[in-house]
């Protein structure tokens, strides 16, 4: 009786055990099988935005070590930048749950600070709230690490409040441990879009875009410019033939509609048709008749669109060859190039600034931003006031 006693103990004691450690891994097949090897692995994917072959790391990480908490907040990561948020919040709640250290707490914290901004309303109207939430939590538990400030943020500007944003954004420079250059390009970001007070919804969505496209730029123009109201009253004014483009002239002779093909359906249509009434160079239809609204803007296209919105509105042709036979002012903008009158016309007028301060490069390939774009804008608007 007593070897039967001590028998069933054993088993029910072997059984609570088996049971009480939980889901078993499976077992490595090589020496860098490991959790933390693939989830260093789905990182540099995820960071590449190969979210197939991030999502097979995390896996096989969580498989290899089912009580992994950063194996489960790289799949919740995944499975938000694909949409699915969910199943993605699902992930990181288990991350928090799981997480070993003050650090893997802090990490599932922001990794849902993340989800929330990239779900934003979609996933819950209250996604600020809760950003703020992790935030604290997260900044309560390591008050030195920039990611919480940094996602905080990003919370804000995407709240459209910029003086909270770049206050967070401040103290992760203060902090100076990482997220820096992200940072100091995201403060410069709120600064300008403060300076340029986009008034439509249309210009604070633009505001925040690293480029900008043709379509974009047309709706700026019209939006927030009002560039199709000032060459109204303009046309009131004076007789505004010698401003006319050739397409204008056409339609005009052929009382025809003519239109660009490529952008019907398009959601700036209105906008683009406006700014190809109005032939802004740069912005007119091309001539296979496409407009391509969703062609890149650079820094020099931007210029020569701004250089002839000035000209046409003060009337003043002279400005279309003020700079010719001059030294150019930038080390990579040669005076024999096309746009470098109208380069030379934005920066002596501060409607441009160069790109680089310390070393004066104007960079005029690279795109244009819509904060550069807003802020230009403004700054044109306020010389074409008395005009």
């Amino acid at each position: 009786m007593e070897f039967k006693k001590a028998f069933i103990f054993m088993a029910v004691a072997s059984m609570l055990l088996l049971f009480g450690c939980g889901p078993q891994g499976v077992a490595p097949i090589a020496a860098l099988d490991t959790p933390g090897h693939h989830t260093a692995n789905g990182n540099k994917f995820l960071k590449a935005g190969k979210f197939a072959d991030a999502q097979a790391e995390f896996s096989r990480a969580v498989a290899l070590d089912p009580k992994f908490s950063p194996g489960y907040l790289g799949l919740g990561l995944v499975n938000s930048h694909e949409g699915a948020f969910e199943k993605g919040f699902d992930n990181l709640k288990t991350a928090l749950k799981l997480a070993g250290s003050d650090r893997q707490e802090v990490a599932a914290l922001v990794g849902i600070m993340r989800l929330y901004l990239m779900g934003g309303e979609k996933f819950d109207t209250k996604w600020l709230e809760k950003i703020q939430y992790n935030h604290i939590k997260a900044i309560t538990i390591a008050p030195r690490n920039p990611e919480p400030y940094f996602y905080m943020g990003e919370g804000y500007k995407m709240a459209y409040r910029l003086r909270d944003a770049a206050d967070q954004y401040s103290k992760v420079l203060d902090i100076n441990r990482g997220f820096v250059e992200k940072a100091d390009k995201a403060y410069r970001t709120v600064q300008k879009i403060e300076r340029a007070r986009p008034g439509s919804d249309v210009g604070k969505t633009i505001a925040f875009m690293d480029t900008i496209s043709r379509a974009d730029v047309a709706a700026l123009l019209i939006q927030e410019l009002a560039v199709d109201d000032i060459f109204k009253k303009q046309a009131r004014k004076k007789d505004d033939t010698a401003f006319k483009t050739p397409h204008q002239f056409a339609v005009e002779k052929n009382d025809s509609k003519v239109e660009a093909i490529d952008i019907a359906g398009h959601i700036l249509k209105a906008d683009i048709d406006a700014v190809l009434k109005i032939g802004i160079k740069g912005l007119e239809m091309l001539p296979d008749l496409t407009f391509k609204p969703d062609a890149t803007i650079n820094r020099a296209e931007f210029a020569m669109m701004m250089e002839d919105i000035l000209i046409k509105i003060t009337r003043d042709s002279r400005l279309a060859t003020k700079f010719i036979g001059y030294t150019s002012a930038f080390p990579d903008v040669r005076n024999d190039l096309p746009y470098f009158n109208a380069v030379m016309v934005c920066t002596t007028r501060n409607i441009m600034a160069v790109r680089d301060i310390g070393t004066g490069r104007f960079e005029p390939l690279r795109p244009v931003s819509g904060a550069e774009a807003l802020l230009s804008m403004r700054m044109l608007k306020t010389q074409l006031n008395k005009y």
